[in-house]
């Protein structure tokens, strides 16, 4: 009974540990993330900016800052900054107009 319960205590544990993600898993989500969010960006010379945001799986969406500048010629190439969402799951971004600090 003792071996049994410590097999199914080893193999828990081990199942455990296969979920979690490789450095390199977390390398080419970031990478993924930053160049959809990008894409999706109305910013001229957009780029991030800091560590993205990531949520709870459950929730399943990762943020990201990002910043450049307003290509409308009435904008005069104003810096803005737009908030990233990426859907972790079918890879999508979607982007706001985000002004840091303001309530």
């Amino acid at each position: 009974m003792k071996a049994l319960l410590f097999t199914l205590l080893g193999c828990a544990l081990l199942s455990t540990a296969a979920q979690a993600s490789s450095d390199q898993a977390w390398s080419d989500h970031n990478t993924q993330m930053s160049q959809r969010c990008i894409a999706a960006s109305g910013l001229k010379d957009a780029k991030a900016v800091g560590k993205p945001a990531e949520f709870d799986d459950r929730v399943g969406y990762s943020a990201l800052l990002l910043e450049g500048r307003y290509p409308q010629k009435h904008m005069n190439n104003r810096k803005g900054s737009e908030l990233c969402l990426f859907n972790k799951q079918d890879k999508t971004a979607f982007v706001t107009e985000w002004t840091p600090g303001t309530p």
